[in-house]
């Protein structure tokens, strides 16, 4: 293995189609700090139908900078993707390859590393070490961290988004090198978009804050009755107005609708995606606020990366009171989040 790296960091563009997503300017983040602390050459490829837009933002980095550009890469597709990767990945003579782990750029890495001769390691939070690289990240649901190192190249190293910032630098005339691609038929047209209904997403990586739903929202409230339609007002009106994205605790997401074999209601907008702990994902974001939750410690493994934890529990003892949150509010959450959102509706107004 030569001891001089060369790393390339595979970006592409937002729906806009004129910049870089954020997981994408991680990415340039990571691959700056790599290349600075192993003298290594840098260079930024990018996808995107004009790639000049997006260039301009990360042309402070004085990275080499590529691009495969036109009609096909408008929109993500595996044959034309790939493709372009490869392509860039050829011009650039890489021996690193860092990559965010975005849906468009995970479905096809793996296909560039083989057509490459290379490796791949997939789910990256931390890169370290100087005279080699060491790719950190976690297996058996956050709950074992492992460095992992490779002789191999080219080593293609896909990052978990939320582990490093995004890069911010000054916006700057970039000359971009623009690759030829040799694509193969394209046997895949993009003819639109299927939104979800107007307020119907609740997962959303990007939010600043994690709000976490528990059991205790379909449970008897102190007047001995239920209140779910009401609680999923509640939490619907706070993800709109503060937006938010919603987790799930396991025992709420393992609820069953009423006549398919519990009998009780449910919170209709929730699914096992929302899910997060031992069985679920671990998100990251700055903040988390845990409503209705015991915090017991498979559901507390998905908040292993939220920065800030706070809890809403009636129960002065619960989980969350030890350790696991760094503010607790003994209080009523349906009380507590009609405030909120009062609050919200103020400030929004």
């Amino acid at each position: 293995m030569s001891t001089m790296e060369t790393i390339l960091v595979l970006t592409h563009v937002d729906d806009s189609g004129a910049a870089l997503t954020k997981a994408s300017l991680e990415a340039v983040t990571a691959g700056v700090e790599l290349s600075q602390r192993m003298g290594a050459t840098l260079a930024i490829g990018i996808l995107g139908r004009d790639a000049n837009a997006a260039a301009s933002a990360v042309a402070a980095t004085g990275a080499r900078l590529l691009a495969v550009e036109g009609e096909a890469f408008a929109q993500a597709r595996y044959a034309s993707d790939a493709a372009g990767c490869e392509a860039l990945c050829r011009a650039a003579q890489a021996s690193i390859v860092l990559a965010p782990g975005s849906a468009r750029l995970v479905r096809v890495a793996a296909g560039v590393a083989h057509r490459l001769g290379g490796f791949i390691d997939t789910h990256i939070t931390a890169l370290a070490g100087a005279g080699s690289i060491e790719a950190t990240r976690w297996f058996y649901r956050q709950r074992v961290e492992a460095v992992i190192s490779r002789d191999a190249r080219p080593w293609f190293l896909l990052l978990d988004a939320g582990t490093h910032a995004a890069y911010a630098g000054e916006s700057a005339a970039a000359q971009v090198e623009v690759v030829a691609v040799a694509l193969p038929p394209l046997r895949t047209v993009v003819e639109g978009f299927r939104a979800p209904t107007l307020g119907g997403q609740t997962i959303r990586p990007d939010a600043r804050l994690l709000f976490v739903a528990g059991a205790g929202w379909t449970k008897k409230q102190p007047d001995g009755q239920t209140h779910v339609a009401e609680a999923g007002e509640k939490i619907l009106a706070f993800l709109r107005l503060s937006g938010a994205s919603l987790g799930s605790s396991k025992s709420l997401a393992d609820q069953k609708a009423e006549g398919q074999g519990e009998d009780q209601p449910v919170l209709p907008f929730l699914t096992h995606l929302n899910q997060i702990g031992q069985t679920g994902s671990t998100p990251r974001h700055p903040k988390g606020l845990s409503t209705c939750c015991h915090g017991e410690e498979p559901h507390a493994v998905g908040w292993r990366f939220i920065a800030e934890r706070r809890a809403i529990s009636l129960d002065a003892n619960c989980g969350w009171t030890r350790g696991k949150a760094d503010v607790v509010y003994v209080a009523d959450a349906f009380a507590v989040m009609a405030r909120v959102n009062e609050l919200l509706e103020v400030r929004n107004a």
